[in-house]
């Protein structure tokens, strides 16, 4: 039998070395990833308050609803539901660039590992949201543009 010998190597850790330069860098998107979170929440609370005044002010006025056009034919309760979806995508990356704010400051801050981890786990996740938004808009311009073609052949 061959003798086989037990290596003890263990596999070279590559070290990130955060430097000074970087973490002022960090520092300042994470600041302004606060400026903009604040501001998106503040958008998503007008958007919410005019979801429900759209549907409130249609249903009273019956001259509202002949102003929406064809998309007046659903109602009051189609639009709100459309304003509220529209708040909740502007709200959802709004608290991923909070998230990520506030763990990036203190992870700099603090020198807390974790805490700059979980705030590139939050800016990964935005992006990706971001992503998969764009790829969905780019597939639904995709079809509009099949179908207008289609339409215009027939």
């Amino acid at each position: 039998m061959e003798n086989l010998e037990e290596t003890n190597e263990t596999p070279e850790q590559n070290n990130l070395v955060v430097s000074e330069e970087m973490r002022s860098h960090l520092y300042e998107i994470a600041k302004w990833a606060g400026f903009l979170a604040i501001v998106g929440f503040v958008f998503t609370g007008m958007m919410v308050i005019g979801a429900f005044t759209i549907g409130a002010a249609m249903n009273s006025s019956p001259e509202i609803m002949l102003m929406a056009g064809q998309m007046g034919r659903f109602g009051s309760i189609f639009f709100t539901v459309i304003c509220l979806v529209y708040a909740f995508a502007v709200f959802y990356p709004s608290l991923l660039m909070f998230k990520y704010s506030s763990k990036a400051k203190q992870g700099i801050l603090y020198g807390e590992q974790n805490s700059l981890n979980d705030a590139l786990s939050k800016l990964k996740s935005l992006f990706k949201y971001w992503g998969i938004l764009t790829i969905i808009c780019i597939s639904l311009y995709a079809l509009l543009i099949i179908s207008s073609i289609m339409a215009s052949q027939v």
